[in-house]
């Protein structure tokens, strides 16, 4: 089965397409990169979608008009993605869509939305679109999140010592694998990734008063530039968030620019290069305190954080300091055949394709559940475009990435 995954993160700056050959061989579920590409948001469209997002208030009509024009977008790329990735072919598209709200209050999650209506791309592509993923979860009492985490365990379940998938969006999230057979796998959001130094980027000056930064840090540069302020980067490590036990998870209704001018107001006048240092290091440090008490042996990053060579440099440094002897390894997804920058789309790929056959997408243990629920809502697409039937007798034990004759996803 050709499966479409669409997915676009906290960051809110893309849409990500990736296209995979899905197909079960016993119990292993093999997985075949078809390629990926990407679009991004219209800068009409993304200063919108930035203005309507915590802890700004909006109202019904933008929700209407976001959710139609995101939907559009989402279907366009779509139509791409089948054309250009799978000649034509596809048979399921399953769409992430975009997250804009996720209710997380006294350490349980009550509600979640993402938006990007479902009919615009089965009426573009003609196929059946499975959606709404994170409801289900969380209707079964569980965070919502990461979803990716049942890609992670099937995939990386038979690696030795205590591997660590991670991923570097907007939000840190993480799988960690715990060595042995009766260690349950776990997934949580550590805190923010890109979150706080996207915010730091588009609200601050340069330093050298020549205009407004970038909505991003472009490589690190200027947060290689800066030196990390430890008041502020203490400030900053106070939140509580970071000792709540896991799983947990949280987004950018926290991690926002307010947030972090707040806990700046207490710390003087500091450049923008010193800030983006500051928070990059918080990155750093708060993926590895996470870490920390499960030993891991090696950390498998994926996401857009992993093209911030300062962040990884950084990161490198704050894990060799998390076991008491031994390294951790560092290296991205694109070693194990999966590309980093579209790991999540391929996920909810997996995570389209066990929909439309009727399995589990969750770990309990790792979204803090009480069941494993089918995930998502399924839109139908044109006539004699049906799903699966009937499904596989058993779920797959396990993910293979096996890479196309060319050599190249």
């Amino acid at each position: 089965m050709r499966v479409i995954g669409l997915m676009s993160g906290t960051s809110c700056d893309a849409i990500d397409a990736a296209a995979a050959d899905l197909a079960l061989e016993g119990s292993t579920l093999v997985l075949t990169p078809l390629g990926a590409i990407s679009a991004p948001y219209g800068p009409g469209l993304r200063t919108e979608l930035a203005r309507s997002l915590p802890p700004a208030r909006t109202d019904l009509a933008t929700v209407c008009r976001l959710d139609t024009r995101i939907g559009q977008e989402f279907a366009a790329l779509a139509v791409r993605a089948d054309a250009e990735l799978c000649d034509g072919q596809a048979d399921v598209i399953a769409s992430h869509g975009q997250t804009v709200f996720h209710w997380a209050e006294g350490g349980r999650v009550r509600g979640t939305l993402q938006i990007g209506e479902p009919a615009w791309i089965a009426e573009a592509t003609g196929r059946p679109v499975v959606s709404g993923f994170r409801t289900r979860d969380v209707a079964a009492g569980g965070q919502g999140a990461p979803l990716v985490s049942v890609v992670d365990v099937l995939w990386l379940g038979g690696r030795p010592g205590v591997p660590v998938a991670l991923n570097l969006g907007g939000i840190a999230n993480v799988t960690v694998l715990p060595q042995g057979p009766a260690g349950a796998p776990l997934a949580f959001d550590t805190g923010p990734a890109n979150a706080l130094i996207d915010a730091a980027a588009g609200e601050l000056a340069c330093a050298d008063g020549s205009g407004p930064a970038p909505s991003m840090d472009p490589d690190g540069a200027l947060a290689a530039r800066g030196t990390v302020q430890q008041a502020l980067l203490e400030r900053l490590l106070d939140e509580p968030y970071y000792a709540l036990p896991a799983p947990k998870t949280t987004g950018r209704e926290l991690f926002h620019w307010p947030y972090l001018r707040t806990r700046l107001a207490a710390c003087g006048p500091l450049s923008a290069e010193d800030v983006l240092a500051t928070v990059t290091r918080l990155t750093a440090r708060t993926v590895a305190d996470a870490l920390r008490p499960y030993g891991p042996t090696e950390v498998i990053a994926s996401g857009g954080g992993t093209r911030n060579p300062t962040l990884m440099r950084w990161l490198a440094q704050e894990l060799a300091g998390v076991r008491g002897t031994g390294a951790v390894a560092l290296r991205t997804s694109d070693e194990l055949g999966l590309p980093s920058d579209a790991k999540e789309a391929y996920a909810f790929a997996v995570l389209g394709w066990l929909t439309a056959h009727g399995l589990p997408g969750t770990i309990p243990a790792c979204t803090g559940a009480r069941r494993a629920s089918v995930l998502g809502s399924i839109t139908p697409g044109a006539p004699g475009r049906a799903l699966p039937h009937p499904p596989p007798a058993s779920a797959p034990s396990e993910l293979v990435v096996r890479i196309s004759p060319t050599g190249a996803p």
